[in-house]
């Protein structure tokens, strides 16, 4: 269920993304102002207050009380997450991919800054810390065959001399898909420690990746907060300088 979810989400904001870089080949500088362009855009604002209500819910006492026993937080993130995707691709559509005024560039920015942000805070983070997880459980078990097996060349005096004097030459040639010829003992040892050493590199990769993506979280937040600035900015110009479908 959730790699489906996962592939949805995926493909969508691709669409978004793509949609966005229509401006490239496409504009109509009326179509934000027309009735169509104007339901478009009523529409992807709405879905995009929808949102609203996972953090809300979840962060304060009162509502999560009443609400929960009807809704599920599950399900409220789901909501999160579609009403996210779909409102800023509804915004994309009513722009008409006309990127003249500075606020509406910078709204549309921070949407999809917005939309990016999310998702790797919700899957690539996730991914990342599973990956970390199994790692660690392979890792727990690597080392203890390594222990087994250095254990039984400690036993073998003739064993331990076949081992490579230079061991970090011998790692060296390893990486690059040279092996030494060396059997036995020895060599359950170093195929078991090679194990190892790859193991402890994915997960201090994995480490770093996820340092850098849970930063995503609080970018998510933020943008989030300048993303429904701009917006309230964006329909008070539009009613303030008219709209061009009741002109």
């Amino acid at each position: 269920m959730k790699e489906r979810e996962g592939l949805i989400v995926s493909s969508t904001v691709g669409i978004l993304l793509l949609a966005w870089l229509g401006f490239l080949l496409h504009s109509s500088p009326r179509f934000p102002g027309s009735g169509t362009g104007l339901v478009f855009g009523i529409a992807g604002a709405v879905l995009m207050l929808v949102p609203l209500a996972y953090p809300i819910v979840k962060r304060i006492p009162f509502f999560k009380a009443r609400i929960t026993p009807q809704v599920s937080m599950q399900t409220l993130l789901t909501l999160h997450i579609y009403a996210g995707i779909l409102g800023p691709l509804l915004g994309i559509i009513h722009t008409g991919h006309k990127f003249n005024s500075v606020l509406g560039m910078a709204l549309t920015a921070v949407m999809l800054l917005v939309v990016v942000s999310g998702l790797v805070a919700r899957y690539l983070l996730t991914f990342v810390t599973h990956e970390i997880k199994d790692k660690l459980l392979l890792l727990q078990t690597a080392r203890g065959d390594l222990d087994s097996a250095w254990g039984v060349l400690e036993n073998s005096p003739a064993e331990m001399r076949a081992l490579p004097k230079t061991p970090v030459l011998a790692a060296g040639l390893a990486s690059l898909g040279i092996e030494l010829p060396v059997g036995g003992p020895a060599g359950e040892v170093l195929r078991t420690a090679e194990g190892v050493a790859d193991l402890e590199f994915a997960i201090r990769t994995h480490e770093v990746f996820k340092r850098w993506a849970s930063r995503s979280l609080t970018l998510h937040i933020a943008a989030s907060f300048a993303l429904y600035i701009l917006l309230l900015l964006h329909i008070w110009s539009g009613i303030h300088f008219g709209l061009r479908w009741f002109s």
